[in-house]
């Protein structure tokens, strides 16, 4: 595949913008083809330069899952904290019960980070739902104790067991046939990506069916086709944890992250307020950002910021699609909506095809928690065939949606496009679910 300048570095890579929105955008839509003469010419740094202090990687207790991608693939988005090690196993009320029956040991606490229970309350969804509804989560590489992990974290949170034997969970790869599966994915960092995403969509939807099709490699092209394959094998849900910057040679791949009657999911990205994520970009993608999630002394019992990590932007290659009204990006406006994502705020994840040690307990955090699990709360919701676009979210009635009011993911003059603001922004979308009316 030919690439052009920007994608030569991967998206989490590519530094925030710092000048004023209106002028960023207009004229990088005004010439496409100088996408990055122009960034150049308005002082933004160059692609590859470090993060800002303050931004999700520059903070010592967090990493990436996945390193920088190369020219022509995705990267995973999944921030790991590195301060959390909850060690080994099925832990709470689950464990106890394991005492109770002639264990020896076993740890009765609840992980650290945010469970199932603690979303749900964050986010008022009901606990049953989504029988009929198959989520599938699109990764690269093979996660080997994908469903062993599942089982564990599913067991912790006294969550009904989702299994190959009982139908519940299948294991393909891109082309749909269960061998031979790709590498193993330990050592990249993508089985950490795999075991977020299947334990989010866990979190929000339990009774839901769930669909791991995992991708030869990281590639555009191999993604993609694996998205294909999910709608294929009947996913009413397809969640993309993943992302790269999009340019004119990621446009091709527009119409396989298209599905009418399937919900495409994707991340928004982790890097702030800069050029857009694909597959994020796409029209026919919910773009899903981040927030900062903690307890509070409110009628709600949770209060939400925008998440200075959370990806935001204006597509140059995207047009503007016409359910979006904002007015200082001429194309495609990333995100759609958002939901918890900070890694300081982050979600428990129990993994174990790690790249160091024998994994565990852990806190994960980054919009490759917020895809999976919005993918979840709309197979909650029941109605894929409402998302051949985002355009439900931004007709919901306002009460739907907890609107995200405080909070920035970059320097725009205190714009929407990186500014959280009442109404519509671009870090948290139209806010966050608040039940399951605006789904």
């Amino acid at each position: 595949m030919t690439t052009t300048a920007p994608d030569r570095e991967n998206q989490e890579n590519v530094p925030r913008m710092t000048a004023h929105p209106r002028r960023v955008t207009r004229l990088i839509r005004a010439a496409r083809p100088t996408v990055t003469a122009l960034l150049v010419a308005l002082a933004l740094p160059a692609a590859g330069t470090a993060h800002a202090a303050g931004t999700a990687t520059a903070r010592p207790n967090v990493e990436h899952a996945c390193a920088t991608a190369p020219a022509g693939q995705a990267r995973c988005l999944a921030l790991v904290r590195t301060d959390v090690h909850g060690g080994l196993g099925v832990r709470g009320p689950a464990a106890a019960a394991r005492l109770r029956a002639g264990a020896t040991t076993a740890d009765t606490r609840l992980p650290d980070g945010y469970g199932p229970a603690d979303l749900r309350a964050a986010y008022r969804l009901p606990a049953t739902g989504g029988e009929d509804q198959t989520i599938a989560l699109v990764d690269a590489y093979d996660d080997p104790t994908a469903e062993a992990d599942l089982a564990v974290y599913r067991a912790t949170y006294g969550l009904p067991p989702c299994t190959t034997d009982n139908g519940c969970f299948r294991k393909v790869n891109q082309r749909g046939d269960t061998g031979p599966l790709p590498a193993s994915g330990a050592v990249s960092g993508w089985a950490t990506e795999t075991a977020l995403d299947l334990e989010m969509a866990s979190a929000a939807c339990p009774r839901c069916r769930i669909l791991l099709v995992e991708a030869d490699q990281p590639t555009i092209g191999d993604l993609a086709a694996a998205v294909d394959t999910s709608v294929a094998l009947g996913a009413t849900e397809v969640s993309n944890s993943y992302g790269g910057t999009e340019s004119h040679g990621t446009t091709g791949f527009a119409k396989d992250y298209r599905h009418p009657g399937v919900a495409v999911v994707a991340s928004s990205g982790d890097s702030g307020y800069t050029v857009p994520s694909f597959p994020a970009a796409y029209s026919g993608v919910v773009a899903v950002g981040g927030t900062s999630l903690n307890r509070a002394d409110n009628d709600r019992g949770w209060q939400e910021t925008a998440w200075s990590g959370s990806g935001s932007g204006c597509s140059a290659w995207v047009d503007k699609p016409a359910w979006q009204q904002d007015t200082d990006c001429p194309g495609r406006t990333i995100a759609d909506v958002s939901a918890v994502a900070d890694p300081d705020t982050g979600l428990a994840v129990y993994v174990t095809s790690v790249p160091r040690g024998s994994g565990g307990w852990t806190i994960v955090g980054g919009t490759s928690a917020s895809a999976p699990y919005v993918a979840g709360v709309i197979a909650l919701a029941g109605h894929p065939g409402a998302y051949a676009d985002a355009s439900r979210l931004y007709s919901a009635p306002a009460a739907s949606l907890n609107d995200v009011t405080d909070g920035s993911n970059g320097n725009c003059e205190g714009d929407y496009l990186c500014t959280a603001v009442p109404g519509y922004d671009a870090p948290t979308g139209n806010g966050t679910p608040n039940g399951l009316a605006a789904f």
